[in-house]
């Protein structure tokens, strides 16, 4: 197939029709008339001899085929666009729009003084960081980059592994007054603990409790009377004195260095989870993202702060 201006173009509405969500937002976007938009997905169809849009009167959706053609594409557009600007202006602009997904373990991490100086020092980018716990589908939303905590299912995304934080079974000061520390994970169970469970946005029911030391793995049922979704909710909850937590230490460290929290098994220490970086393509990568995750990384090397 040889590739010409009208297969570019195609590409550019294809880009844009996925960005909008619509083929009408397409052409505002691209200041063309919705026909137009329509006769360039057309050409571009005819072209390529596959489908991209699947139509009926009230939606358009796009195909498999499309999505992957998708994926391909939008790096390699967008760092077109980033490298006219270099060539024009002579550097690599940080600008644009940013569409971060973020889990809420990181968001909460990331709203502070790091994130300030970030978008201080990129006036021209505008970023939309959206919170939530499931990855969903990144391309379609029209997602840049996404940040998530736990192991990624397979998929032709890039995943940039940034992290492994400690799992930490803590409690409150307040907590361990009224009960006994336990010596070993296992009197979680048998000396009548309060636990607070938190739910796996991926199965639906409450992450499983272990303990990792080497080869030694030690499961402890909860069956608690709290189940929470939020991390912001079960540190909240387990500060004022509820219950045991298990959480990540990325987002604990500081409490614990405070005593506010206690890292109640320390010789415990060989649990993992893992935080991802997660964008479509290695190739072309536009120079907004790049610094996002230039960013990403340094703040998590440095433990946060």
């Amino acid at each position: 197939m040889s590739f010409d201006e009208r297969v570019l173009n195609g590409m550019s509405v294809l880009d844009a029709i996925v960005q909008s969500g619509s083929f009408a937002g397409a052409g505002k976007a691209l200041n063309m008339s919705q026909s137009g938009v329509s006769r360039s997905i057309a050409r571009l169809e005819k072209r390529l001899g596959i489908r991209l849009f699947a139509r009926t009167t009230r939606s358009v959706v796009i195909t498999d085929e499309g999505r992957r053609l998708y994926e391909q594409i939008a790096p390699l557009l967008a760092g077109l666009e980033d490298a006219a600007a270099s060539v024009v202006e002579g550097r690599t602009l940080v600008r644009g729009s940013l569409r971060v997904k973020s889990h809420p373990v990181f968001s909460h991490l990331l709203i502070g003084s790091r994130f300030k100086a970030f978008l201080e020092a990129h006036p021209e980018l505008n970023v939309e960081l959206v919170t939530r716990d499931q990855l969903g589908d990144l391309v379609s939303e029209g997602f840049d980059i996404a940040i998530h905590l736990g192991e990624p299912q397979t998929s032709s995304l890039v995943a940039r592994k940034l992290w492994d934080t400690r799992i930490v079974t803590v409690a409150a000061p307040s907590y361990l007054k009224r009960y006994k520390r336990p010596a070993i994970p296992q009197e979680l169970a048998t000396e009548g603990h309060v636990l607070i469970d938190y739910r796996d946005p991926e199965t639906g029911r409450p992450f499983q409790w272990e303990f990792h030391r080497g080869r030694k793995v030690v499961k402890v049922a909860t069956g608690g009377q709290l189940i929470v979704s939020d991390i912001v909710t079960m540190h909240n909850v387990c500060l004022a004195g509820y219950g045991v937590a298990q959480v990540m230490e990325l987002a604990v460290s500081k409490l614990i260095a405070d005593g506010r929290l206690i890292d109640l098994f320390p010789d415990w220490p060989d649990e993992r989870f893992p935080l991802y970086a997660l964008y479509p393509s290695r190739n072309y990568l536009p120079a907004k993202t790049l610094t996002f995750l230039e960013f990403v990384s340094s703040l998590v090397s440095s433990g946060t702060k």
